[in-house]
This record gives C-alpha cells, structure tokens and sequence, in this order.
C-alpha cells in the first residue's frame, strides 16, 4: 500500500520564520514596516467590567448624565488643556501623513472639542488652523522644530521614545520625503530619513530638566509640558519624568504605530499596554502624584470599551493613532471620489504585495487610499472634509460607548471608573493588570 504523506509543521521553524530566514539569507538587511505589532500579546480585551446588578445600580442611559469633561496639564501651566473628553488624537507627523489627513484630523478634533498632535517634522499652517487645542512635539530629530511654533502650541509634548520603537529613531523613506516636506525638515528631497534615537543636547533626566525649564521660559509656563515615552522600563521612567518637571506623562504601549521602522522593533521590543498602565500608576502613587500629574496611555486603543477600561486601570485619557487612521480609510478597499462613489483600488493594493484588512505598507509612500503618502494624486484621494466627517463619527461611537460603560458601573462621570469595577480573563492579564481572576480572589504574584 502506498504510504500516506504526514507533513507537520515545526513550532519554532514555522513557515514565518522560515521566510524570514530565506529573506534574511537572499537580501542581508532587514525587513521595514508600518503600523504596530501584529503578534498577539495580553491587552485590554483581556479584561472585562463588573456591571450594576444588585450589589451596585446603574444611571439611566438618557436621563442621567456622565461627565466626561477632562483637564490635563495642572500641576506647572498657566493654561491647563480642557478636553471635551478623555480622548486624543496621538502625534503623526506632516510626511508620514498628507497635509489632507493632517487638517481632517484638525478638524475632527476640534468639533470634538478634543486635542491633536504634530508629530515629527513641523507644524503645517493647515493643522493648526484647523485644530483648536494643538499639542507640538518636540522629538529627537528636531526636524521643522522652531520657537515661533513653539509659542502657537497649546502644550508640548517633548518625546523621549515610542511604543513602536523604543530605543529607536524614526524612517520617512525617500518616496515621502517630498519638497515640501524636505523644505520643513531641511533635507534633500527624494532621499531616505532616518531620525535621531536621542536627543542632541540632553543625555539623562537632570538634561531634561533644563530643557523642560528652557521651554517654560519660552512659552511664559502657560502651556503644559507632556514627556512621552515608549513602555519599557515604565516605573523608573515615570518617576524620572515627574522628577524632570512634567506635567502630564504620555506611556506608549507595544502595540502603538509607526509610520515605518525595522520590524524586529515593532514585534520584539517594550512591553504590552496592559502591564505599562499598572506600572505607571503604581509609580505616581508612589510618589504622591497620582492626580496632580496627568497619565495619557496609548498603544493598542481602538474602542469605547479600551477607553473605560484604560481610565478604571489609572490613566486620565488615552491617545489614538492607528485606530484615527482605520477610520480615514486605511485598509479598506476603496476611497470615495468627488461625486462621492467608492473607487475599487484592491489592485493597487495588491501592486505592494498586500490586500485590503493586511496593508502594513505605509513606508512606501503609495497608500491606495491616500492616508498614508505624499503623492500628490494619491493624497487627493482623502479629502478633509470627508475624512473629518468618518472621524467625528468614530470618536462620538467611542465617547458613546465610554459612558454607556461608566452608567452601567453606576458612574456618573467617567474618571470614577476604578480598578475594582474590572476583572481579569487569563492569568497572564491578571498578572499584568493585577486584577483578580474572573470567578476568583486571586491576583497571581500578589
């Protein structure tokens, strides 16, 4: 009889790792990508709420109210940021993303009455025009950073790291680096970016401080100072910044985006948002400022529910970058012309070596729906106010879904969600969180 053919796939040589190898071996550099980490690591859906039954009751839906009006930057500034809600739009920058995508997000933002960021690279005059609380980052680079922006900002968000590359500078590779966008960050177009992993004039926390202190002075401590860092060391990091003078804190989870770096950062470096929120908490509590400097947590926030759940964990708001992006249209399978029809471009996306729901290729430049480049056909694809419309849409769904699980934990305003209402699904996420085990008292390690 014939023998029948068993074929058994090895764990720690699976087809991934094999192409990685065999890539590795034809080409000797390694692979450069977008967006975040798409291994699956603990998060935020491995917690759950503890809702109103008879033990507590619920606030009705539509006649009680829950506040979910949120004040960042009390501890130093003049001018404290008044958000509408605890949700912002995390720093991009003009190059990863058009001028288009920029003024949307401006535009978003301001009718939710909620804060944008800059990213690397600039301010662009349709940015801040369109966004009426507009935080300036200040990152390693120091590409298009100049004091006249400084002192337009309504805070500052000095970044010593990200989540998707901690340790690691930024890529804005040659096909983004436009003239406009090379005119900001005095380089020559056409030629790959790579940004600074540290900044120039500081080297530790005591540097930091001068700094913090130099960009005080400038802007008359109105604004506040945000120090935003990528989880790693989330303890001893948080209590540096508090230590350097910061106002708000900003951690970045693993699982946040990039506009492109090497992969081996995105998938192997930093910790899971999950873990740094705990970590972060734990340090402010430690040294006394839980309240009085403010917790900003990103990676991996993409619904109301991760929202409720980073506020009863410790944080005051989140920051949303990959999940602003999903909502302009990335990764769908069409853009909406000028007569407002949908214009198929799976091709296009299959032209890069992906398809619609995998696309990680937002270092190329040519981003089939215009979010994610500079060409000046393919960045018309995505039109402010289209886009500014589908992202209104998605922030009022996840304020909607914010208070609907903050009145059914009895809640009338969102920052009384606490870490008592949550309950973990799996040991390592109970660990992580410190939260008990669904069904029982135990919290492993505790």
């Amino acid at each position: 009889m014939k023998q029948m053919l068993t074929l058994e796939e090895s764990a720690n040589y699976n087809r991934k790792i094999l192409n990685y190898i065999h890539q590795a071996s034809e080409t000797g550099v390694y692979d450069i990508r977008g967006l975040g980490a798409k291994r699956r690591v603990p998060s935020l859906d491995d917690l759950v709420f503890l809702t109103a039954s008879l033990s507590r009751y619920p606030l009705e839906g539509y006649r009680e109210k829950c506040v979910t009006k949120t004040v960042l930057g009390t501890r130093f500034a003049k001018k404290p940021i008044e958000l509408e809600m605890p949700i912002t739009i995390a720093g991009m920058s003009f190059g990863s993303l058009s001028a288009n995508v920029k003024e949307a997000l401006g535009r978003a933002a301001t009718h939710m009455g909620i804060s944008t960021t800059t990213g690397d690279g600039g301010m662009t005059p349709e940015e801040r025009n369109s966004s009426k609380t507009l935080v300036y980052q200040c990152l390693p680079s120091r590409y298009g950073f100049n004091p006249d922006d400084v002192r337009k900002a309504d805070a500052i968000e000095i970044v010593v790291g990200q989540g998707a590359k901690p340790g690691g500078g930024g890529m804005l590779l040659g096909l983004k680096v436009s003239e406009r966008v090379a005119r900001m960050r005095t380089l020559p177009p056409g030629i790959d970016q790579r940004s600074a992993c540290r900044h120039p004039d500081w080297t530790g926390p005591d540097d930091l401080t001068i700094k913090i202190q130099e960009l005080r002075e400038i802007t008359d401590w109105k604004v506040p100072i945000y120090i935003k860092f990528g989880a790693t060391r989330v303890r001893e990091d948080v209590k540096l910044a508090i230590k350097a003078g910061a106002d708000v804190i900003v951690v970045d989870g693993m699982q946040g985006g990039t506009a492109a770096t090497q992969e081996v950062f995105i998938e192997h470096a930093g910790i899971p948002t999950l873990p740094a929120i705990r970590l972060a908490v734990e340090a402010l509590e430690e040294m006394d400022m839980l309240g009085k400097v403010q917790l900003v947590v990103s990676g991996g926030i993409r619904t109301g529910a991760d929202v409720a759940k980073a506020l009863a964990l410790g944080a005051d708001a989140v920051a949303i970058g990959q999940g602003v992006l999903m909502s302009l249209g990335c990764n769908t399978p069409h853009y909406i012309d000028a007569d407002g029809r949908p214009v198929d471009v799976t091709e296009e996306y299959q032209a890069l070596g992906t398809a619609p729901g995998y696309c990680h290729h937002c270092q190329t430049g040519l981003c089939p729906v215009g979010v994610t480049t500079q060409h000046p056909v393919l960045e018309q694809r995505m039109q402010p106010e289209w886009g500014a419309r589908r992202l209104i849409n998605y922030l009022t769904t996840l304020k909607m879904e914010l208070t609907t699980i903050a009145r059914a934990c009895g809640k009338s305003n969102v920052h009384h969600l606490e870490r008592e209402d949550l309950v973990a699904l799996t040991v390592e996420a109970a660990a992580m969180a410190k939260r008990p085990l669904a069904g029982t008292n135990w919290i492993p390690g505790a």
